[in-house]
């Protein structure tokens, strides 16, 4: 069960590159279906939605991080939803930042992503990249 949709998120998280490569965007975006959402540092976090918003958000945060690498550890899933654990890595100021994070896909019944939502530790996130984990985990903006 869930094996056509664990081909399709692997094949999403590679497009994300090999840690040499850069990620290929219009790949991604074009497993989203058109009003997919990401969900980012949940809880909390920001929610992108729609393609152009997403593309729009991986720019982003490629201008402070580059050459990520989505290392799967596990995968389950069913018709619909796929869980991963990951093992993710990326180069921040010259510096490897290793990644621990769990990962809920939900797909359409075309394969489409419709929403994707990452759960991670935003504090050691910080502490790796020196980055305030307000910010990370979207306290700030419900602070303000």
């Amino acid at each position: 069960m869930g094996q056509k949709q664990e081909a399709i998120v692997r094949e999403f998280l590679s497009a994300w590159g090999d840690g040499e490569r850069v990620p290929d965007i219009q790949k991604i975006t074009s497993m989203f279906a058109p009003d997919g959402r990401w969900e980012l540092y949940i809880p909390g976090g920001p929610v992108i939605q729609g393609r152009e918003a997403i593309a729009a958000e991986i720019e982003r945060q490629l201008g402070y991080v580059s050459f990520p690498h989505c290392g799967t550890l596990h995968m389950v899933s069913s018709d619909h939803m796929v869980a991963t654990e990951r093992l993710d890595l990326f180069i921040r100021n010259g510096k490897t930042v290793r990644h621990a994070l769990m990962a809920m896909f939900e797909l359409d019944d075309d394969g489409l992503i419709t929403a994707w939502r990452e759960y991670f530790d935003t504090y050691d996130l910080s502490r790796q990249t020196g980055a305030d984990p307000a910010r990370l985990s979207g306290l700030e903006a419900a602070q303000a």
